[in-house]
């Protein structure tokens, strides 16, 4: 009971005192916050790591730390191969614990040969996981066990050419306040199957090339996304040639300015329903069809292109397009219609010429 009051009375010191204590070692503000909002909570003390004054005084363990780590990670590599399977900074290394199969010693390296089983865990200090997997191709299957985190604010390029990558599990993924995903599986061209339920979109900007390449992929469901803030779709779905469903129907493309390339050569897609695309601030949409030789029918008649600027290429190669409803052409800015309608049955270019009469020639062409 002694001891009990005892320590009570410390933590109850620290407390009244904390914003005296030395805090030269301690490395963002993210982390000082921290400190002021959770000195009495135990669970919260691993924001004290690189503090040794502080540790002193709340006679921490500093090696009970890496217990409260909220990110983890466990990847398998492919059998035997060679190669990277994460990407770390020099400097950003203290902030990653690394442990090859089931040793209970951390150890640094980037590159591996021979390991069957890698566990990471990532540190408060890191905010952005742009990269972190950029390239790895020798990674066949990457599972976050925890993400309990919310400072993450950027995860472009974060498995982009991970060309091995077959399992994906990123049901704990917490990305309340991740504002980019450019780039994030792009290349992943042995991806089949891809869960993203757990996604919270509502503050990305930017998903460009997001699925670029996935050359693997069936079918994507992506229902729970929210699109208000994006302004950027360029390449989204591009050479996504396996893609034979697609639902969109829940986009919100208000402040999209730029749609170029977003389905381009997505070739196994046989119907597609964009009827509630907002166009009003799009000003490229070169070559956002061109490719799509399985598409039979297509509705643009919805598309205000009164702000767009370039529209070359846009249905080029849509070689099974029977169907196809256009936008209002009266009105528009357009100084590219370069190739619009090139690879097009000749039957779909004379009934285009026909009830369009200011397309310009090089639209065919």
């Amino acid at each position: 009971m002694e001891s009990e009051k005892i320590s009570k009375d410390k933590n109850k010191d620290i407390q009244n005192d904390k914003f005296n204590v030395n805090l030269k070692n301690v490395k963002s503000n993210y982390i000082l916050s921290k400190i002021n909002a959770n000195l009495s909570k135990r669970t919260s003390l691993q924001v004290v790591k690189y503090n040794k004054i502080l540790q002193k005084r709340l006679n921490l363990n500093i090696k009970d730390y890496k217990k409260f780590c909220d990110i983890e990670i466990e990847i398998l590599p492919c059998k035997g191969k060679k190669g990277k399977f994460i990407n770390i900074n020099e400097n950003d290394e203290i902030y990653y614990h690394i442990y090859f199969n089931d040793s209970k010693e951390e150890t640094k390296k980037n590159y591996i040969n021979g390991v069957k089983r890698i566990k990471i865990m990532i540190d408060y200090q890191v905010t952005s996981l742009e990269g972190l997997f950029c390239y790895c191709e020798c990674v066949e299957s990457i599972n976050f066990k925890k993400f309990n985190r919310t400072n993450i604010n950027n995860m472009n390029y974060m498995f982009s050419g991970c060309c091995s990558l077959k399992q994906l599990n990123l049901t704990n993924f917490n990305t309340k306040n991740v504002t980019s995903m450019n780039h994030i599986f792009d290349g992943c061209s042995a991806l089949k199957t891809i869960n993203l339920t757990s996604f919270n979109t509502n503050n990305i900007k930017d998903m460009s090339f997001m699925f670029f390449e996935c050359l693997s992929l069936k079918e994507i469901n992506l229902s729970n996304f929210n699109t208000n803030n994006v302004t950027n779709m360029s390449y989204m779905f591009s050479k996504c040639s396996s893609l034979k469903k697609l639902n969109l129907s829940n986009f919100n493309t208000n402040n999209v300015t730029n749609m170029s390339y977003m389905l381009f050569k997505c070739s196994s897609l046989k119907e597609l329903n964009i009827s509630n695309f907002n166009t009003n601030n799009v000003i490229k949409m070169s070559w956002m069809f061109c490719g799509c030789s399985s598409l039979k029918e297509l509705n643009l008649s919805n598309f205000n292109i009164n702000k767009v600027k370039d529209m070359g290429w846009l249905l080029c190669g849509c070689s099974s397009l029977e169907e196809l409803n256009l936008p209002d052409f009266s009105i528009t800015n357009l100084s590219n219609m370069r190739g619009m309608f090139s690879g097009c049955s000749d039957d779909l270019k004379k009934k285009i010429s026909f009830e369009i009469k200011n397309i310009k020639a090089e639209a065919f062409n």
